[in-house]
């Protein structure tokens, strides 16, 4: 669901959805999140019979032969800790035969993963949307053994504090969006201190569009970047 404020216009901001296609392979998540816009869509559209129970499409894995580079999120609708095995294995498989494209996977429960793999095309990252959820990225250092990690920080309800950023490449902030009843906006002060944490360290950061539209963020200090390795 978007967010119902009125836009400003801008030429100079970047919506990651132009740069970053979602591609949902895995349709469904049993984490039940009070802001889920894709269990949402899900139910508006009929994608399938029941959200909370993740279901596999493998016919979408032709849409990885692309000749041109593509950079993909993966888990836009759903969370990869709740894949199965076999479906994981398919997509990581796919993902070695076309290393011109980069993918991305998020998930909220880094406990449940036991992943190893030496691909360099594949991107692992955690959802942290409070202080309480800061330690997800060492989780996910552990149970995910890659070569790339990278950090979401949205819908940001608090202030999440001194993280530990070793080892991240790249750094996503945004804030709630869509007409909940319960929405936590996303506060500048909380945001900035994140961008300034990354930053210190050389990390690429992304504040996303909704910042913006949302007025939590002036054009003039909106940070939109990407790893180099995106090539975008």
């Amino acid at each position: 669901m978007r967010n119902l404020l009125p836009r400003i216009k801008s030429d100079m901001i970047t919506c990651i959805k132009d740069k970053i296609k979602n591609l949902n392979v895995v349709i469904g998540c049993p984490i039940g999140c009070r802001y889920c816009y894709a269990r949402n869509n899900c139910r508006r559209f009929h994608i399938t019979d029941d959200f909370h129970k993740p279901e596999f499409f493998e016919r979408k894995l032709r849409l990885f032969d692309s000749k041109r580079p593509k950079v993909f999120l993966l888990t836009g609708m759903s969370d990869f800790a709740y894949w199965q095995p076999d479906w994981t294995e398919k997509v990581f498989e796919k993902a070695a035969a076309t290393p011109q494209n980069t993918y991305l996977f998020l998930t909220k429960r880094p406990e449940r993963l036991h992943i190893r793999t030496d691909l360099d095309n594949l991107w692992f990252g955690v959802t942290v949307t409070c202080a309480a959820e800061r330690e997800r990225i060492g989780i996910l250092k552990q149970n995910v053994r890659a070569k790339h990690y990278h950090a979401t920080f949205e819908p940001l309800s608090d202030e999440v504090g001194e993280v530990d950023f070793t080892g991240i490449e790249w750094v996503v902030l945004g804030t709630e969006t869509g007409n909940c009843k319960d929405k936590t906006p996303s506060q500048k002060p909380w945001i900035d201190g994140l961008a300034a944490q990354a930053q210190r360290k050389n990390i690429p950061v992304f504040m996303k569009e909704d910042l913006f539209f949302a007025g939590i963020v002036p054009e003039s200090l909106m940070i939109q970047k990407f790893p180099k390795e995106f090539d975008l």
